[in-house]
């Protein structure tokens, strides 16, 4: 098999790994009944749920792993971390053995940590592997850990639709099944070469087909997963779902054919005019290029992006502002950059909200008297977080046509989390929960995919596999926060009006009233974030036209060289 296959089968072996990975946002199929075995409050609930957004606090240990181990040992690691977190947690839930509260919190700890480890290690091989396309690689690989909850939700159905601890099962034997899959292709990684401009321009055509594919994956998942209540068609979907996922490992025979037809029959036809290319193909030599260009090259900006240094306002913009994307910044530099805070409070106030809502999901449908349609609304919520991270390629498609820096998008993004949490709060129904659900995991997703992206560019991408765990560390931040708050308000609320329908001895909150408190807070807080997420923008947006305008300059330079 070709060099070029085989990063094709590491991209695809990613896409796996993330698609089964994303064990948390499975948390609200089987936290009711969790809740129920070990007999706690709402309050201790959300404490588990913060534990395991705590394992993204260690996530920086992945980054260290991966400069002295190969990909594939600290992937194992972090199957066998799931598989003893989350082994041991469905012995508790199937009572076969009795653990005390603190232990099941170390628990979810070691689970937490494992799903952090996975996305660090395919975030890591798309970026070696796809060095020009990292922005499509990495969307594309993130976009999968967006469909877990429904592939799980479709093979728990598949094996007994009555049990929920089954979750707990399949988020523990499962990962460890994907990452055996993908070993062979991860262990063949082959070695960084330079592609040539005609290369890069068939490489964005597979992009084109693998998104392609993708979002027909989603769909499937999105229309047909309301149909799996019963076992056998559940099975039935199973089948559909496996083949769509194996699908793209037809690529290496299409790599192959199309390298073959460019070899033999290329000298015939002329594609000057005509190449189609997603990606920039001078982004190897960046680095060099910025350098150059401090001292060579004096570039227009947008007159949008034109500030006026004088007051307060202006000299705010302007301190400490990042004048150049792809600078590499150690983690003592990170922490010393005011773009870096902004950016921390954006994914703080807007994505990690939207993750906190998920973990509470299945309370939340419940308090609203629709907890029969649990499965549903998380399988909307992971259908809709697929379609977010594929969104996040938006700014590399439409490069060409509407240029628009990465920071802006982040900020468009975001729009939709603050109506949505209004929305809650205005009106209890299932609709508005359905659309609302929908918009937070379109938003929450499109920032988890993005984020990645962003980061390397921002602060260098040999440095993202730490700088990014150093960002997502407001993730247990937030999940304990806004958790907490959530908990506390549903808490008080059995208390003034407990209900006689509890199950077994965990109180149940029953009505609009457990989470309207939340939900304003909480959208209230998505303001902040979208907020920060436009100074962000406002910020950077000279750097990314200043690449832009650079990029395009070198790109006409380029084509009138070959054309003479």
């Amino acid at each position: 098999m070709g060099v070029q296959s085989r990063e094709w089968m590491i991209l695809i072996a990613t896409t796996w790994v993330q698609a089964f990975t994303g064990t948390n946002f499975d948390f609200s199929s089987y936290s009711s009944t969790l809740k129920s075995v070990l007999g706690i409050s709402q309050v201790q609930l959300n404490y588990l749920s913060v534990a395991s957004d705590m394992g993204k606090a260690f996530g920086w240990c992945s980054g260290v792993f991966l400069m002295y181990f190969p990909p594939w040992a600290v992937m194992f690691m972090a199957a066998f971390f799931g598989l003893f977190g989350y082994g041991v947690q469905w012995l508790v839930i199937k009572e076969v053995i009795t653990l005390p509260y603190f232990l099941v919190f170390l628990l979810c700890l070691v689970a937490g940590c494992s799903i952090c480890w996975f996305n660090t290690v395919c975030y890591v091989l798309c970026i070696r592997n796809f060095p020009t396309n990292r922005a499509l690689a990495l969307s594309l690989s993130i976009s999968f850990n967006g469909v877990s909850a429904a592939l799980y939700t479709l093979i728990a159905n598949a094996i007994n639709p009555d049990d929920d601890t089954l979750y707990l099962f399949l988020n523990a034997f499962v990962p460890l099944f994907a990452s055996s899959l993908a070993f062979i292709p991860i262990l063949r990684q082959p070695a960084l070469q330079l592609l040539s401009t005609d290369a890069i321009s068939r490489d964005s055509f597979i992009f084109i087909v693998l998104n392609v594919l993708a979002v027909i994956t989603g769909l499937y998942l999105l229309l047909l997963n309301s149909l799996s209540s019963e076992a056998l068609r559940a099975r039935i979907l199973l089948v559909g779902a496996s083949i769509l996922l194996l699908l793209p490992l037809c690529l290496p025979g299409i790599v192959c054919g199309r390298n073959w037809a460019h070899r033999t029959i290329h000298s015939s036809f002329c594609f000057d005019s005509s190449t189609f290319s997603l990606v920039n193909p001078d982004d190897l030599d960046l680095h060099k290029e910025l350098i150059e260009s401090d001292q060579n090259i004096s570039l227009s900006v947008s007159p949008f992006f034109v500030t006026n240094k004088e007051g307060l306002f202006g000299k705010v913009m302007e301190k400490g502002r990042l004048t150049v994307l792809g600078e590499e910044h150690s983690a003592r530099l990170l922490v010393r950059q005011w773009d870096f805070w902004l950016y921390y409070m954006t994914y703080f106030c807007g994505g990690t909200i939207g993750l906190v809502y998920s973990n509470n999901l299945g309370q939340i449908a419940q308090s609203l008297g629709y907890h029969s349609q649990i499965s549903t609304v998380v399988t909307l919520y992971s259908s809709f977080s697929f379609f977010g991270r594929l969104l996040s390629a938006a700014p590399d498609f439409l490069r060409d046509k509407v240029y628009f820096a990465r920071t802006g998008w982040l900020a468009v993004a975001l729009l939709p989390t603050p109506i949505a949490f209004f929305l809650l709060a205005a009106s209890g129904s299932e609709a508005a929960l359905r659309a609302a659900t929908a918009m937070i995991a379109l938003s929450s997703g499109f920032v988890f995919s993005a984020a990645v992206s962003i980061t390397s560019e921002l602060f260098g991408p040999n440095s993202a596999s730490v700088n990014h765990n150093i960002l997502i560390t407001n993730i247990p931040i937030g999940s304990l926060l806004y958790g907490l708050l959530a908990a506390l308000v549903y808490d008080s609320n059995v208390r003034i009006a407990p209900q006689e329908n509890s199950l077994d001895e965990a109180m149940v909150c029953m009505g609009r009233d457990c989470y309207l408190q939340t939900f304003i807070c909480w959208g209230c807080i998505s303001l902040v974030g979208l907020i920060s997420s436009f100074l962000l923008f406002l910020r950077t947006g000279p750097a990314y036209d200043e690449d832009y305008e650079r990029n395009r300059s070198r790109a006409q330079l380029s084509y009138t060289t070959k054309r003479v």
